[in-house]
């Protein structure tokens, strides 16, 4: 995101003169955009599992098998990326005029690669939101009674993690396919002769393409003010912290206020 907003936004291509900053860029980029929706899957994967029906499954929902998941993971796509360093490199289209990308025999593996990774990566996303619907949908279903004899069941944060967890896959899958069938087309198509007005197009569908794809990493604080009221009850404590204001004198207050409405509305009027 920060890379675009530079490239994009002031015209500054500085991993278009070092070729160590060209690998750096791309590779750091990959990583980084690979590494978030894993994360993602691996929080609908916490979530499926705290929200099983199975007391032994739910306790399979840990920190330390977060923590344990998520350096497994990193490791893998620092290996597996390790050939975009290798292949990647500063070329020269024309005299002054230099682009740091890929070798042109090895963007086509690159862009239906990624494709393919990302379509994997949204199809399990899917699949692991609706499981975990499912179970959402059958612990509403069952008693307060029971559930208060069950180990470990889902709270009220839960739930709304749940949800901005929700929020997250539909953002990421919504905004981040259209790129990848954009790299496509434009290996597909590299061969073709291109008129003026079409380069313009492409470069302008590129550009809002990337723009639409950096959503998803800068939009978790905005789904969790939305979503979870936990959320900004913290935030709201935090700027209240930071001004010096009492934060327990202003929810007892808010308290006095709802129970005054309350006895207000139980009032009954004597005829």
């Amino acid at each position: 995101m920060i890379s675009t907003i530079f490239i994009t936004g002031f015209n500054i291509n500085s991993q278009n003169s070092s070729v160590i900053l060209c690998k750096l860029y791309i590779y750091i980029g990959f990583f980084f955009s690979t590494l978030f929706p894993t994360v993602l899957i691996l929080a609908s994967i916490d979530r499926l599992l705290i929200s099983s029906q199975n007391v032994d499954t739910r306790l399979y929902s840990s920190r330390r098998l977060a923590y344990l998941s998520i350096s497994i993971n990193t490791c893998f796509w620092m290996i597996f990326l390790f050939h975009v360093l290798i292949k990647s490199n500063i070329f020269r289209l024309s005299p002054g005029v230099y682009l740091c990308y890929f070798e042109n025999n090895y963007v086509d593996f690159v862009s239906y690669s990624s494709l393919v990774i990302n379509c994997i990566v949204c199809g399990t996303m899917i699949i692991l939101s609706i499981f975990s619907f499912k179970n959402v949908r059958h612990i509403r279903a069952i008693p307060i009674r029971q559930l208060r004899t069950q180990l470990r069941i889902m709270t009220k944060k839960n739930f709304q993690l749940l949800r901005c967890l929700f929020a997250h896959d539909i953002i990421y899958i919504i905004f981040s396919i259209s790129i990848n069938i954009y790299y496509v087309y434009d290996a597909a198509t590299k061969k073709q002769t291109r008129t003026s007005l079409r380069q313009a197009i492409e470069s302008f569908s590129l550009n809002f393409l990337s723009f639409l794809h950096n959503i998803p990493y800068c939009a978790s604080f905005f789904i969790f003010i939305v979503v979870s009221k936990a959320f900004r009850t913290e935030l709201k404590r935090i700027i209240y912290k930071i001004f010096g204001k009492n934060i327990m004198a202003i929810r007892e207050e808010d308290n006095r206020q709802e129970n005054v409405v309350d006895v207000v509305n139980t009032i009954v009027p004597i005829v």
